[in-house]
């Protein structure tokens, strides 16, 4: 079963308006105790991001009024910024955000990828936030409660044959004999996917090896 982001998500959204002053971004990340806050419109719809680097151009861009046309695009956006006092000015844009119903397992690789700490969770009917995903939150999966980890391992290995389990700390040893190597490896890679397993030891030995290419006879 795999777990979704309305499993782990918290229900609070962590937002601003467009027209939010610097001070009001400022307090916003202070109260929660985030490093970013999204930016809605009038209709809760997110925006775009406004993180602690954003904030910080403020103090390390020198640049306050002229701008060269020569700079790359990225530099001017920065030196823009840098003179903002609205988090409409301030922000970092596309919002990069999931449902409810993604996946844990997708969301923390939008995290990675990114490099993002936290993600807005939207309503996909109506666009608007509901909620935040942080990288806390993704890192539950892995204090899910043993016995629900194991019912779940057990899950997914092969009816036939016979696998032995045993979980410590998140870490899966599976032991036994399966009748194909084919049926061995899947049952290791099906384990290694579920949410939560930290790794898997042991061995899963096999009667018959049908993965042993034959030579073409020439």
């Amino acid at each position: 079963m795999s777990i979704e982001v309305k499993d782990v998500m918290g229900r609070v959204a962590i937002a601003v308006l467009a027209d939010a002053s610097f001070a009001d971004v400022l307090n916003a990340m202070k109260r929660y105790a985030v490093g970013a806050v999204t930016v809605i419109d009038a209709d809760r719809r997110p925006v775009g991001v406004v993180s602690e680097d954003d904030l910080l151009l403020k103090e390390i861009d020198p640049v306050r009024h002229s701008v060269s046309m020569y700079e790359p695009h990225r530099r001017r956006d920065e030196h823009h910024r840098a003179t903002a006092v609205t988090a409409g000015r301030l922000m970092s844009t596309p919002a990069i955000s999931v449902t409810p119903g993604t996946s844990v397992r997708e969301a923390a690789r939008i995290m990675h990828d990114r490099r993002i700490k936290q993600l807005p969770v939207i309503d996909p009917a109506s666009g608007r936030i509901v909620g935040t995903l942080h990288q806390r939150d993704v890192l539950r999966v892995f204090a899910r409660p043993r016995a629900e980890l194991e019912a779940e391992v057990r899950a997914v290995l092969p009816a036939s044959g016979a696998i032995s389990v045993e979980i410590e700390q998140g870490v899966v040893k599976l032991g036994g004999r399966v009748e194909r190597r084919s049926q061995a490896i899947a049952a290791v890679e099906a384990v290694r996917a579920v949410e939560g397993v930290v790794d898997v030891t042991g061995e899963v030995t096999a009667d018959h090896d049908d993965l042993v290419s034959v030579p073409p006879r020439r």
